[in-house]
């Protein structure tokens, strides 16, 4: 079922559950599916290809910081009480090695979470585990809104 060990989550989840929130959303249309769930991580993959290049061919450094704020705020809304929501409030990213096609792989893992704020990095590397992109994303904890 790959859900969460014991750690960071308070919701346990499985991929397929991740995945059937994608269509009809920014992660349908660039091909971003969940791929791994641990107990203080969670794990997506995203194509290279003419959905996520920019002009010259490379990977679009938009494209990269949507991987890693679907990762983050996905993640962060797992650990958060019944009533409440995360939602994006800061994102930075650093853009390290180009990609011109295949498919890389964020992983989004907490370095702060708190009652009213939650801080995540993740790390976006290319099929040779090199570094792609490097982010951390900031999020607010909210009431849920119905």
């Amino acid at each position: 079922m790959n859900s969460p060990a014991p750690g960071v989550f308070r919701h346990a989840t499985s991929l397929e559950q991740l995945n059937a929130h994608s269509p009809d959303t920014a992660m349908a249309a660039l091909g971003i599916v969940f791929t791994g769930i641990g107990p203080d991580f969670l794990r997506a993959t995203m194509p290279v290809d003419g959905r996520t290049r920019q002009p010259y061919g490379l990977l679009h450094g938009g494209a990269s910081v949507l991987l890693a704020e679907t990762l983050g705020s996905s993640a962060g809304n797992l650990c958060v009480q019944p009533g409440e929501m995360c939602v994006g409030v800061e994102i930075n990213a650093n853009h390290l090695v180009a990609v011109r096609d295949g498919e890389v792989t964020g992983t989004a893992r907490p370095l702060h979470i708190g009652r009213r704020t939650q801080v995540w990095e993740i790390r976006i590397e290319d099929p040779a585990g090199r570094l792609v992109c490097i982010s951390r994303l900031t999020l607010a904890v909210v009431p849920q809104r119905a």
